[in-house]
Parts: C-alpha cells; structure tokens; sequence
C-alpha cells in the first residue's frame, strides 16, 4: 500500500524490498497517514545513516508522499514531525536530513518554513533525470562547537 502511494505520487520509485529493509530495520521511524477506508495516503520512510561516524548520529528522510487528494491538510508534516520525534527519542538522533529537487518549491516551503530545516549543500545532478537537489538539515540539537563557543562568550563576558 505504501509503494502504491508513491508511485502515484513521486518520479522517484522503489522496489519492495527497499520498503522492507526499512520497515525491519527502524520500524520506529515509518509513519503512514490512511484514510477512514484504511487505506494509506501518505507516509514517511526514514532511516538512521550506518556510515555515520561515532560522533555524528543522525537520520534521514529516504522519501515522503501524500496522495493529491489529501494534500493541504497538514499530513505530510505530521508524519515529518512524528519521525523527528521518533529518531530523538529512540536513537538520540543530532539531526536529520534529506534530498528535495531545486524545482519541487511546495515541498521546499514545508520543508523550510513549516520544518524549520536549511540547506546545507547542492548535489548536482542527484535525481535519475539530471536535476539537482538541495541536502537540507534540520539539527535537533545545538552542535557540539556551537554551544562550547557560546559557554567561552558567555565567560568571557562575565
């Protein structure tokens, strides 16, 4: 159900077991909107990065989608936040990123003004068709140089 909902709704499919090495791998960070049929019109498919080193764990948004019909109503970032709240709690996450085209501008608002996320960089030629995306971050929590810089000022200036 959950890959019927993107391939309605993304150029960017998967295949089944792609949505499976994530459901078995952090099932705490799918989320799924239905409808009062059952039936799935949204969801958000993310994963904590394995490569990431010992001092920098966070997660990543693989793909979210919310069918057109139920688009406009806030769902897309219920699940967004759910996800967030998710990967702070059970993994202690410092942040979270994601890929979104540089033409996609409705994700891109939700993305920066409802989510509060900011771009970090621009993967060139990132999507199949040769467009480029935005890397966007959203960190949950002060990074680490940041608060020890903002402890030296606030001693300093005592």
């Amino acid at each position: 159900a959950m890959q019927r909902c993107n391939l309605l709704c993304l150029p960017e499919n998967y295949q089944l077991k792609y949505y499976m090495y994530h459901i078995l791998s952090w099932p705490q960070l799918l989320h799924v909107a239905e409808d009062y049929d059952g039936k799935i019109v949204g969801y958000v498919l993310a994963k904590m990065e394995e490569e990431a080193g010992p001092n920098d764990c966070h997660g990543h948004i693989t793909s979210v989608a919310v069918a057109r019909s139920h688009r406009k109503l806030g769902i897309a970032t219920r699940l967004m936040l759910a996800t967030h709240k998710a990967m702070q709690e059970t993994f202690d996450a410092e942040y979270v990123s994601l890929h979104v085209r540089v033409t996609n501008r409705v994700a891109f608002h939700m993305y920066t003004k409802s989510l509060k996320y900011e771009i970090h960089d621009t993967d060139l030629k990132y999507y199949a068709n040769g467009e480029d995306a935005y890397e966007m971050r959203k960190y949950f929590k002060e990074k680490k140089g940041k608060a020890a810089k903002s402890k030296q000022e606030a001693v300093a200036a005592a």
